[in-house]
């Protein structure tokens, strides 16, 4: 493999980071309302666990309301039943087959514990990009050993690979900060 494709890959690899980093954040609550919170939850469906959103419709009403449109008649318990038993602490309303799930305001204390949680999640995603670093310059490294690569190749490539390194972390503060200006501006 040439040094390109150690770094092509590298940073390919860090963007997929990136990326289960803010699919990560979705799932952490805010006071506004979004229909990505009930991804998580599974509905029995004709005995298989399904996600809602393969069920229902799940948009926004309004900023502080989810609504559920199931798209059978029979699924609207159910469905009900499901988000109450999730861990997101939600309390549907049925309203018809229309399912109203209002966001609860959150006290200073929970506030504080979700910017925890973001700070843990970034972290994790900052280690999970600089593992990645790491082992692009071992597979470097190894390239010098085996004679396919020049030591100063390895040298402007490691400066590269630290480069895209810096970047995605700054991505990911950022990402941080947004999320935690969210949870505290509600």
């Amino acid at each position: 493999m040439p040094i390109a494709d150690v770094k092509q890959t590298a940073e390919a690899k860090m963007d997929q980071s990136i990326a289960a980093f803010q699919h990560n954040l979705t799932k952490i609550r805010t006071g506004r309302a979004n229909p990505a919170i009930l991804d998580t939850v599974h509905v029995d469906y004709y005995g298989a666990l399904v996600p809602i959103s393969q069920v229902a419709n799940v948009s926004l009403i309004d900023s502080r309301t989810v609504s559920v449109q199931p798209w059978e008649k029979g699924l609207g318990a159910k469905i009900e039943k499901a988000i109450r038993d999730s861990d997101l602490g939600l309390n549907p309303s049925s309203m018809g087959d229309l399912i109203r799930v209002p966001m609860p305001a959150m006290s200073e204390e929970r506030r504080k514990e979700l910017t925890k949680l973001v700070r843990v999640e970034g972290e994790s995603a900052k280690i999970a990009v600089r593992n990645l670093r790491r082992d692009a310059n071992e597979a470097v490294k190894k390239l010098v050993k085996d004679k396919l690569a020049s030591e100063d190749e390895q040298k402007r490539c490691e400066t590269d690979i630290q480069k895209v390194t810096d970047k995605h972390i700054v991505v990911i503060d950022q990402m941080v900060a947004g999320k935690e200006q969210d949870i505290m501006a509600v």
